[in-house]
């Protein structure tokens, strides 16, 4: 309900959004005009709610904003109306495109269905059921929203407050498109439901920041303007340098981002950059999850700002936000006030301590109106009055009254510990009762009565944006990120120390050896399926975790249709197999010729490339795994039974496998890998023995090759051809649900 009180002749901010023949300085008019009419009214009521330890305005009446270059750095408005005047645009003429847009969301409703798992104590328990338990059961639907209305205009700024588990984020992401649940209602954008179409102009800024921590701030807002923007290479720089400039990031430009574990930039300059990321392209609508959260005052002030000068040029913008300062709180135009999914309040945020007043909830003592309105949001009712019903019932106690200034009795609520949730509960079905009594039915009228959209604006948020660059860009770029982005992976010196020191170990154990007897045979066969297991489980371990450390990265960048997934997984498929090669070969010279391998030129070329394709095969094995889990635990555990079993049908420690397992052994890795540098190092008619009494053995006669053929090799090799195919179609498959 907005009872906020308007000069005579001055037009509301609809209006505004209709006639832009209002400029700027006439509604900085209205809007210091309107600060003047609510300090004179607060001055009237005595015992006004007060903000602030010194009794100041209620409203801020300067903030200080950055400066405009980045918001008229080429934002061409879409026209409202045929008559419309254009707003004034920076010269360039491919900057990104602003489309304005007045969301509406009416009677949201999301549910979730609880999971089928059990804690232990409930098996022990099941005599014991509260009505919570009840609610808990496998398969229950529990409520998360229920009944949430609301609209915005171009340019305003609505916040979504309530305590923790109130449904914000949840009604961020369907107010985002990016909600899975079951989800009822209606959400449109200029009277258009949401389509992919629409990707491309919401920007959502997560409250956990997903950026690489290893890349600079710079590199980070270059290498999104590279992929997000549709324009030439110069200007995207130059889009990044104007954006990084305008957020004051200059300073931490060349300072990589940081993160849980790697130290960067302070925690806001970290959430500037997020939201850096997003501006980047112009979203017509910037979501925002808890920007503040973990921030001082100050910095969280700065954050606002940014955003209150984003708002300026006609983009809206959603924020959750838990408990905002006083001076951040009169910031926001519109309010939503939430309380376990339900709506208290949604109206302009500086009438919703008058509202809550009118049904007789009013702070005793100076306090933010954020707490105030949190208090309310969790039932909690000290330090305040309650409305007659309330007390006349003896449903809150009364054993503390307190005169107010203006010589009123009022009643100060003391809350029995033993009654606190029952009378918790009491006063949220008060307040909820009162919105759809007082407020849902003016929202609902007004979200119909305002449902006229020009025909330009519903059709340009419906125009589907194509890829702004070709998959060859997008693979050339995302490579250079992924190199840099794992660099410290490509260049442990761990890693090579690793692969150096075990080449020394097996040099000094199978040195200078000899093929004479069946036993050397034995030995040196068994250094080849060590080296086959070495470079299985190297490779394998490398590449199994880089999906599950990126889902959040591409999740995040394919939700915004950034680039295609094909070109995300080709450059990581690249990227990684030009690394893991470097170690096999510099590994394989050093063993190769000091343990009595095969000493012709031929062989060592066949054995390097038998050791490439058991590399990139283990290499693809890790990312179907990775791909298919995308849990650091499960795939840890999981990839290292897979691998014993590939070990143990390798062919090295069992021959005779049993029919009803032998199966095991056609899709291990190891198997066809052992195999082929077997049939590489030996060939039938080479000899041993020959100065026993039995006269020379022909290889193919010894025990040792019983089960395999030394002729040929060209069906192992494709066996693993096949396999490496078959990984990588199915691990990008399985990243299609990502």
């Amino acid at each position: 309900m907005d009872t906020r009180r308007q000069p005579q002749g001055s037009p509301s901010k609809y209006e505004l959004w209709k006639n832009p023949c209002h400029n700027e300085s006439r509604e900085q008019e209205i809007y210091h005009s309107d600060e003047r009419d609510r300090g004179s009214a607060s001055e009237d009521r005595s015992g006004e709610f007060v903000t602030g330890n010194d009794g100041q305005a209620l409203i801020p009446t300067g903030v200080t904003l950055h400066s405009s270059e980045l918001f008229t750095d080429r934002v061409t408005m879409s026209n409202v109306e045929e008559d419309r005047s254009p707003i004034p645009t920076s010269s360039s003429p491919s900057g990104p495109t602003l489309v304005q847009i007045q969301l509406k969301f009416e009677d949201i409703q999301y549910k979730v269905t609880l999971g089928n798992r059990r804690s232990p104590s409930s098996i022990f328990n099941k005599c014991k059921k509260t009505r919570l338990d009840q609610q808990r059961q496998p398969g229950a639907e529990k409520v998360v929203l229920n009944g949430v209305s609301g609209s915005l205009l171009p340019g305003e700024i609505l916040a979504l407050m309530g305590p923790s588990g109130s449904g914000k984020t949840s009604l961020l992401t369907i107010i985002g498109g990016r909600s899975r649940g079951k989800v009822s209602g209606r959400v449109t954008y200029n009277g258009a439901v949401y389509t992919s179409a629409l990707k491309s102009r919401i920007g959502f800024v997560t409250q956990d920041d997903i950026l690489f921590p290893v890349l600079t701030v710079r590199e980070t807002l270059v290498f999104a303007a590279l992929l997000r923007l549709k324009m030439s290479h110069r200007e995207k720089i130059s889009r990044a340098e104007t954006v990084l400039r305008e957020l004051g990031l200059e300073r931490c430009q060349n300072t990589i981002v940081g993160g849980p574990f790697v130290r960067g930039v302070s925690g806001g300059e970290r959430k500037r950059t997020s939201i850096g990321y997003e501006i980047l392209v112009d979203p017509s609508l910037l979501l925002l999850d808890e920007p503040t959260s973990g921030l001082d005052s100050s910095t969280a002030l700065k954050i606002l700002q940014v955003l209150r000068a984003n708002a300026q040029v006609g983009r809206v913008i959603v924020t959750t936000i838990h408990q905002p300062s006083s001076r951040m709180y009169y910031m926001f135009d519109k309010l939503i006030l939430l309380s376990e999914g339900q709506p208290l309040y949604f109206g302009p945020a500086r009438d919703a301590v008058d509202y809550f007043a009118s049904l007789h909830f009013e702070p005793l003592l100076p306090m933010n109106p954020a707490d105030f309105l949190i208090d309310l949001a969790t039932g909690i009712t000290s330090d305040m009055t309650v409305p007659p019903e309330l007390t006349k019932k003896n449903l809150l106690s009364d054993h503390s009254p307190r005169t107010e200034p203006d010589s009123q009795q009022k009643t100060e609520t003391k809350i029995d510990l033993g009654e606190e949730e029952d009378q918790r509960q009491l006063v949220l079905k008060l307040l909820r009762s009162k919105y759809r009594s007082n407020l849902e039915g003016t929202v609902k009228e007004k979200l119909r009565a305002d449902d006229v959209v020009p025909s330009e604006l519903k059709a340009a948020i419906l125009v589907k944006k194509s890829w702004t660059s070709s998959l060859l860009f997008q693979f050339v770029t995302l490579s250079r990120r992924n190199s840099k982005a794992r660099r410290k992976d490509y260049l442990n010196v761990l890693r090579l120390g690793q692969g150096i020191a075990v080449a020394l170990l097996l040099c000094m154990l199978w040195w200078r050896s000899e093929l004479e007897t069946e036993q050397d045979i034995r030995d040196q066969v068994g250094l080849l399926f060590y080296i086959t297991i070495f470079w299985c489980t190297f490779s394998m371990w490398s590449t199994m975790m880089v999906f599950p450390m990126e889902k959040n990265y591409l999740s995040k960048e394919r939700a915004a249709d950034m680039y295609r997934l094909s070109a995300y997984f080709l450059s990581s498929t690249f990227c990684d197999l030009l690394a893991e090669l470097v170690h096999p070969t510099i590994f394989m010279p050093l063993v190769y010729f000091t343990v009595g391998l095969k000493g012709d030129v031929s062989a060592f070329i066949l054995t390097m490339l038998s050791i490439y394709l058991i590399v990139v095969t283990a290499q693809a094995f890790g990312e179907f795994f990775g791909a298919v889990t995308l849990n650091f635990k499960t795939v840890g555990i999981a990839s290292a039974m897979i691998m014993l079993i590939f070990l143990l049908a390798g062919g090295y420690y069992v021959k005779n496998i049993p029919v009803f397992v032998g199966w095991v052994r056609y899709v291990s890795l190891v198997y066809y890998g052992f195999r082929l540098l077997e049939k590489v190092q030996y060939s039938p008619n080479q000899t041993y023995n020959c100065r026993g009494s039995g006269g020379c053995i022909r290889f193919e006669e010894c025990p040792v090759f019983s089960d395999l053929s030394l002729d040929g090799g060209f069906s192992d090799a494709l066996a693993l051809i096949i396999m490496i195919v078959v990984y990588k179609v199915l691990a990008y498959i399985f990243l299609l649900r990502v």
